[in-house]
């Protein structure tokens, strides 16, 4: 006969990691996150911030940003990248929303989770004459 510890199987079990993509607000770049990034990844899990464009340590001219999908172009070419099945846990602060939004219509297969954070939620199914 042979016995099993409950600690056995609680080593036995994978913590579940996640990935995250943290998107700032107005006015602020990926820098805003540190604190969230840094106990994240001592949690285990994956994080990503990113630079929307004329944001944080992006070099672009703001001049030379016209419309909401140059803005938005870094986030979208990250989801882009990502290898089929992999799927993030977005979450977006303030104007960030936006973008959180935006790619949860454009790239719901790999979305798992959209946290929204004093975010912007905009209902894209509301139509304007």
């Amino acid at each position: 006969m042979s016995g099993s510890n409950s600690n056995d199987n609680n080593n036995n079990k994978e913590e579940q990691q996640f990935h995250f993509v943290l998107v700032h607000g107005a006015g602020h770049g990926g820098w805003c996150w540190y604190k969230i990034r840094t106990l994240l990844e001592a949690a285990g899990h994956k994080v990503t911030c990113l630079d929307l464009k004329c944001s944080g340590i992006d070099p672009t001219d703001f001049n030379t940003v016209f419309t909401f999908a140059d803005y938005n172009q870094p986030l979208t070419s990250f989801m882009s990248s990502l290898p089929p099945n992999h799927k993030v846990i977005v979450v977006g602060h303030s104007a960030g929303g936006k973008s959180v939004t935006d790619v949860i219509h454009k790239f719901a297969d790999k979305v798992h989770i959209a946290i929204y954070v004093a975010a912007f939620m905009i209902n894209i199914a509301t139509r304007r004459c």
